[in-house]
Formats: structure tokens, C-alpha cells, sequence
């Protein structure tokens, strides 16, 4: 009965607390989620960017904000239980996603600086992320 009960707790989600491991799956999670936060983050901020720099309708402005306050919930949701660190590798998934998304959607196509800076960017702070030998419980 106790190990059923200990087994159904480890299905369940919650965020990291304590001694902490990378997994694949972990891994998976939080790449996820950096880039669904990203995408939320610079598509609510290009929303909000129409209304008030290109003069397009008010609800633009609305839905922008509305997406950014769920922007906000999103990191949250992250397995890692170090606030300053999550923040921080976000901001190299945030730097490629604006790159990314002027592309795409302004058709301003990034140069070899954008692109090198952006690599940098990331390998920094996925230094930062995975750095071994490191526990986040001795670290937050």
C-alpha cells in the first residue's frame, strides 16, 4: 500500500523541490517551456508593439496583454526551483526567439552578428543551466 502511494506521488507534477537530477525528459520540459514562454513573451510584446508603433486596432493591445500576463505564469511551471536561474537561461532562449520571430513575421532577416551573438548567448547560458557537479538544492 505505501509504495502504491509512493509511486502514484512520483507521477504526479510538482515543481522541483530539493535534491534535484537532470533527465532527458527533464531536459525536454525545460526547453519546452522556454520556448513557449519566449513565444508567448515576443508575441504578446509584437501585439501590444502594432497597437501602439503601427496604429493597428486596440484589441491588439488586449490580447497582447492578456498573453503576457499568462507569459508570466509560464516559467512557473518549469521543474528547476531556482527562480534567478530559470530567468536568466531564459533570456538566451528569448534572445534566438526574437531573431526567430522578426524573421518570420517581420521578414527581417537576422545577419551574421545577430547569429553569432545569439550562439554565444546560448552556449552561455546553457552553461549555466548544465553546469556539473552543481546541485540547484545547495545552489538556490
Amino acid at each position: 500500500m505505501q509504495q502504491q502511494q509512493q509511486e502514484e506521488q512520483e507521477l504526479e507534477y510538482t515543481p522541483y523541490k530539493g535534491e534535484y537530477g537532470w533527465s532527458a525528459g527533464n531536459v525536454v520540459i525545460c526547453i519546452f517551456l522556454f520556448v513557449l514562454a519566449g513565444f508567448a513573451e515576443v508575441g504578446g510584446g509584437w501585439l501590444v508593439w502594432q497597437t501602439v508603433r503601427e496604429s493597428k486596432a486596440w484589441y491588439m493591445a488586449v490580447i497582447g496583454s492578456l498573453v503576457l500576463v499568462g507569459y508570466g505564469f509560464i516559467p512557473t511551471l518549469q521543474p528547476l526551483d531556482n527562480f534567478g536561474r530559470i530567468y536568466a537561461v531564459y533570456g538566451g532562449f528569448f534572445i534566438l526567439l526574437s531573431y526567430i520571430w522578426g524573421w518570420i513575421v517581420d521578414d527581417v532577416k537576422p545577419d551574421t552578428g545577430d547569429w553569432v551573438g545569439t550562439g554565444i548567448a546560448l552556449v552561455g547560458v546553457l552553461l549555466a543551466l548544465f553546469w556539473p557537479g552543481r546541485s540547484e538544492a545547495s545552489s538556490a
